[in-house]
């Protein structure tokens, strides 16, 4: 079972794999610090200086200044804001996402057209004759060029 699990680990998929993932928890971290901290203070303040990962609505009823005083208190919370953030970290992963795999496609070569046939069958002795030919070879039948 051991030897079976080295030659299981050692694919070069497991490997793509793993390194996928680690790659792809990195650029998270980097999707999540370009939303926080560079896209929502902009569109935060275009909408009246509005920190959204503070946005939230306590359950209780009760009004606190922050998510954390809240928190403290104990009062169970709503906390929309960070949901707006991590919508938005989602759209911007799946649109770098769409972007890598457009370009990805589009250095993919074109699979090329299937060739025409170069000989078919006569259909007198059905033995193999060019494409164009009007007389068989083998039987001297004579046949029009391009029928089957």
């Amino acid at each position: 079972m051991w030897r079976e699990f080295k030659q299981f680990a050692a694919r070069g998929n497991v490997i793509d794999l793993a390194v996928a993932v680690i790659i792809g928890a990195a650029f998270g971290k980097i999707i999540a610090s370009l939303v926080s901290d560079i896209l929502m203070p902009p569109v935060g303040m275009g909408l009246g200086r509005v920190d959204f990962a503070s946005l939230f609505f306590a359950l209780n009823g009760q009004h606190y200044p922050t998510i954390a005083a809240a928190k403290a208190a104990g009062a169970p919370t709503i906390n929309y804001g960070i949901f707006l953030n991590t919508i938005l970290e989602f759209i911007v992963v799946a649109f770098a996402v769409f972007l890598m795999v457009r370009q990805i496609n589009r250095l993919k070569t074109p699979e090329p057209a299937p060739a025409a046939p170069e000989s078919r069958d006569c259909p007198y002795c059905i033995s193999r004759i060019p494409v164009k030919a009007t007389r068989c070879p083998f039987c001297t039948s004579e046949i029009r060029a391009g029928s089957v």
